[in-house]
C-alpha cells in the first residue's frame, strides 16, 4: 500500500515528487476511477475556509479554499498525496449575512489537491479545494463541506507555471467527466450536504 499523506507528514523529509513529463500529459485519461466510488471513498471533509497562500486565484487562475489542518485528517490518514475529485458546498453563515448567491450555495463539482505543492515548496500538508464555479466574492470563514469521491493523479512537480496550469485545467476536465457517471451524480444529493 502507498504511504498515506499523514504518514509522509511525520517524516523529516518530504519525498521528492516526480516531474510532470509530456508523456504523462499525453497519456492522461479523460475519466478516472471505477463506475462507482470504492473504498476509501466517499470521504467526508468539513471545516471553516481559511486564508491560504493566495496563489490559486492570482498565480494559477484557479482559486482554492483551504481547510484547517485538523479538517483533512479523514483523507490524509487513508489516502496518498495527489489530486482528487468530488463535490463541495459552501454554507451560508448562520447569522444570515451571506455574500453567497443561491447558485453559489449549491452542491458543486470540485477538484482538490492534497499535499505539499512541490512547485511552490510548501512546508506543510494542505488540502486545497477548487469549487468549479465562478464565485463573485471570497468566502473566508464560511463552512465548507466536501465529499471526496475519487483519485485523479499523483502530486507532481513542474518545470514551469504554464505546465502546472495545463495540468490543473486537465484535472478540472477529468473531474467533470468522471463525476458525469450515474454512480457519482447521486452524491451531489447526498444527505451529508443537508445535515
Amino acid at each position: 500500500m502507498a504511504t498515506t499523506a499523514a504518514e509522509q507528514a511525520t517524516q523529516d523529509e518530504r519525498p521528492a515528487a516526480p516531474f510532470r513529463t509530456d508523456t504523462f500529459r499525453i497519456a492522461r485519461p479523460q475519466i478516472v476511477g471505477p463506475d462507482i466510488p470504492e473504498a476509501p471513498f466517499p470521504i467526508a471533509l468539513n471545516g471553516l475556509v481559511q486564508k491560504g497562500f493566495g496563489r490559486g486565484g492570482k498565480d494559477l487562475g484557479c482559486p482554492t479554499a483551504n481547510l484547517p489542518d485538523e479538517s483533512i485528517a479523514p483523507i490524509s490518514s487513508v489516502a496518498k498525496t495527489g489530486v482528487y475529485y468530488g463535490y463541495a458546498q459552501v454554507l451560508s453563515p448562520p447569522d444570515g449575512h451571506s455574500k453567497l448567491t443561491e447558485e453559489e450555495s449549491k452542491v458543486l463539482p470540485m477538484v482538490m489537491s492534497l499535499g505539499w505543492n512541490p512547485f511552490y515548496k510548501n512546508e506543510r500538508l494542505t488540502a486545497e479545494i477548487h469549487v468549479m464555479h465562478d464565485f463573485k466574492s471570497d468566502f473566508y470563514g464560511y463552512e465548507m463541506k466536501a465529499l471526496v469521491l475519487g483519485y485523479i493523479r499523483p502530486e507532481l512537480d513542474y518545470t514551469s507555471r504554464e505546465a502546472l496550469i495545463d495540468d490543473i485545467e486537465m484535472d478540472k476536465r477529468v473531474a467533470i467527466s468522471s463525476l458525469d457517471r450515474l454512480g457519482y451524480q447521486k452524491y451531489a444529493k447526498d444527505s451529508y450536504f443537508s445535515l
